[in-house]
């Protein structure tokens, strides 16, 4: 299993567009295959603040998943697009996994 985390900073009147712009690729993303997990929601306590959590079955199905994204990166982008102003995002390779519930 990988799990992405990460983090926007948007100004906080922007959050909720931005959130309203990720719904399209988070279904996409949802539905590709190996993918458990994917959500992009708004930190509870920081209103600038958006929080990236994904989870995949492998690194392989990351590594497609990536590939995705990085061939959408060459359509002209969306002038009304709001850019993050700082971000960071970490992958992690797990080995197990303990269920508390």
């Amino acid at each position: 299993m990988v799990i992405v985390g990460g983090w926007f900073e948007v100004a906080a009147e922007q959050r909720e567009a931005f959130l309203a712009q990720q719904v399209e690729g988070i279904t996409a993303s949802r539905a590709e295959p190996g993918n458990i997990e994917y959500a992009i929601t708004a930190d509870p306590i920081e209103p600038g603040r958006v929080v990236l959590f994904e989870r995949w079955e492998s690194q392989e199905a990351l590594d497609v998943h990536l590939g995705v994204l990085a061939s959408k990166r060459g359509a002209a982008p969306d002038p009304d697009a709001i850019a993050p102003t700082a971000l960071s995002i970490v992958v992690y390779s797990v080995s197990g996994e303990t269920r508390l519930a």
